[in-house]
């Protein structure tokens, strides 16, 4: 009767826009408090957190997408991308996905590439003779596009949550990613052709121009890879020499960001997202504790072995409910909260670890794109003024398209493996919480 009485109140007070970090670490309190464990533990796992090394990498990184975002550089990728491939049938609209992709992987799905890459995309899809309809949800879809590459915020923080090798999880995201933007350029070229889009010829005056302009912006993934895993620096390395490159060069060399009128509201602004992340993380895992301490995955696992008899049964299930995860609850959260839960029991039906990783953050990624609550589909109203009813129905060719994408993810493991071994990475030390 006491445990129900608990779960209505914190239910109300989630209803009531509680925090969820108060409501996460609430509950892993009454846990503790009833089971007589010592409540220090909860703390104890905050400073776990915050002795991590690698926790260093989602605010530095996070600075630097912000940063971006406020710069030029949104207007940059996107002459880069329309004299590479503007000539192609569905060209702007490829050109949308590769510039949004680019984005996101550096300001991770916080509505940023939305706001900043769909204000300017949407009016030059338009004016390119897509429909009102395609040019909407190609830019709602990208929203999240582009979470599966490097040095995506949601990957570090699964690899943080799940104690799996950060950089094998940045290499193992790079040919599901691929396969999610070749299936939405595919749509997009036959939307070309069907709504006979004009297509402009390729310049290579145009090319050579547009690449000079951008030649400080476009090394920088490459950059990240190249130091990563040709053994110049670590991970979180690698954030701090990104957020440097990235402030001198939108600072001091495009002169886009002020140091004194831009930089001090940018980073407020980074940090808030950060701290809301780290205090949720640090919440979330006294609580993931608990749960072990009481053998909840286990049980868990012994609940659905008794209904679900094989590995390719437990991926159907596993992705329906990632999918409903997605659509209620933003990605960190999610993170943060679920894959403590999903790890063990993935483990006994030898689902690989970063393969479990592509799947979680592709539905987690796709969720976003889901009615009735998928965040993607709320901002582009916001953003462009279309009632979100609307937005349900223009959202599902291209959800169809990647589900489609997630059967292959889920179902070729070696899509999200295969790097990783022809790199010989499997052997990596676990860049994790020790």
């Amino acid at each position: 009767m006491t445990a129900l009485l608990f779960t209505l109140g914190f239910l109300i007070l989630a209803l009531l826009g509680t925090p969820l970090f108060m409501i996460i670490g609430g509950i892993a309190f009454l846990c503790f408090y009833f089971s007589g464990t010592d409540l220090s533990a909860v703390i104890v796992e905050m400073y776990r957190i915050a002795s991590a090394p690698t926790l260093l990498t989602i605010p530095l990184f996070t600075f630097a997408g912000y940063v971006m975002a406020e710069s030029g550089t949104p207007k940059r990728l996107i002459d880069v991308a329309k004299s590479c491939v503007g000539w192609v049938p569905g060209g702007v609209a490829i050109v949308t996905l590769l510039t949004c992709a680019f984005f996101t992987a550096f300001t991770g799905a916080s509505g940023v590439t939305i706001i900043a890459m769909g204000g300017l995309l949407y009016p030059i899809l338009l004016s390119e003779k897509y429909s009102e309809k395609f040019s909407l949800g190609i830019v709602t879809t990208c929203g999240s596009l582009g979470l599966l590459f490097p040095p995506s915020l949601p990957l570090i923080l699964y690899g943080l949550v799940a104690q799996v090798s950060i950089d094998q999880l940045f290499i193992a995201g790079i040919l599901p990613g691929i396969l999610l933007i070749v299936l939405l350029s595919l749509y997009s070229m036959y939307q070309g052709i069907a709504s006979q889009v004009p297509r402009s010829s390729f310049n290579f005056k145009e090319l050579g121009r547009s690449l000079w302009v951008a030649k400080w912006e476009l090394p920088l993934p490459l950059l990240i890879l190249v130091g990563i895993y040709g053994g110049y620096f670590t991970a979180t390395e690698a954030a701090a020499v990104t957020a440097f490159y990235v402030l001198i060069v939108e600072c001091l060399i495009y002169r886009d960001v002020s140091f004194t009128k831009d930089l001090p509201r940018i980073i407020r602004e980074s940090m808030i997202l950060v701290g809301s992340i780290l205090i949720i993380l640090g919440s979330a895992l006294g609580l993931t504790n608990y749960l072990v301490d009481e053998q909840i995955p286990m049980k868990i696992l012994e609940l659905m072995k008794v209904y679900i008899t094989s590995k390719i049964m437990f991926l159907v299930v596993l992705n329906i409910f990632l999918l409903i995860v997605g659509c209620m609850m933003d990605i960190f959260s999610a993170i943060i909260v679920v894959v403590p839960l999903i790890v063990p029991v993935a483990k006994a039906f030898d689902v690989n670890p970063l393969h479990l990783g592509i799947i979680f953050l592709t539905n987690l990624e796709i969720g976003y794109l889901t009615p009735p609550v998928g965040i993607n589909l709320f901002i582009s109203s916001m953003r462009f003024r279309k009632p979100v009813l609307s937005l349900y129905v223009i959202a599902i060719p291209f959800l169809l398209i990647l589900l489609f994408a997630l059967l292959i993810i889920t179902y070729v493991p070696e899509l999200s493996t295969s790097l990783v071994h022809i790199l010989g990475l499997n052997s990596a030390h676990p860049i994790g919480l020790d």
